[in-house]
């Protein structure tokens, strides 16, 4: 299975390894939003992120309640994944210097974003319901929503004005 197999052969822990690497990508991303946030020229693209930190700080908070009510330690694992992504945001929007172009390279970076946290956050809940963990699920599916209203909301920004502002 590769690095991690060592740690995880259950279904238990391999929930708790995913949960950890959740954890350290809402960090990551509530640390990379304010720079994305500070790149925008759209306003309701900007309004938009600022919106989102501020749930990311909740999803971070739920996610520590996930770790107490399942009896584990609140703690991150390292994930390459997000951090990979995020690297990739800061290349792209780094080499843009038309501005309308920009807040279209930040718009699908920030789309990747949600679109790893909405594959993370539906695996974690199918996985918790599997596991007989009706509370855990419920508690991340309030994440899952708000996930997929932001990745929602930055289609319809997008497509509303900045990707032909772009063009």
């Amino acid at each position: 299975m590769g690095l991690f197999s060592k740690d995880i052969k259950t279904l238990d822990d391999l929930f708790v390894h995913t949960l950890q690497d959740i954890y350290y990508a809402e960090q990551q991303i509530a640390k990379a939003l304010p720079t994305m946030i500070g790149k925008a020229t759209d306003e309701k693209l900007r309004e938009g992120l600022a919106h989102h930190l501020e749930e990311t700080k909740g999803h971070i908070e739920r996610v520590e309640q996930v770790f107490d009510l399942y009896g584990q330690k609140i703690k991150a694992v390292d994930c390459p994944a997000i951090d990979g992504i995020l690297q990739e945001a800061k290349d792209v929007t780094g080499d843009v210097a038309d501005k309308k172009v920009l807040d279209a390279a930040i718009i699908a970076s920030a789309q990747a974003v949600e679109h790893y946290e909405i594959t993370r956050y539906g695996t974690l809940i199918s996985w918790a319901k599997d596991l007989g963990r009706d509370d855990c699920a419920a508690v991340l599916e309030q994440n899952l929503k708000q996930e997929k209203a932001a990745d929602k909301k930055l289609s319809e920004i997008a497509e509303a004005a900045i990707n032909l502002r772009a063009a």
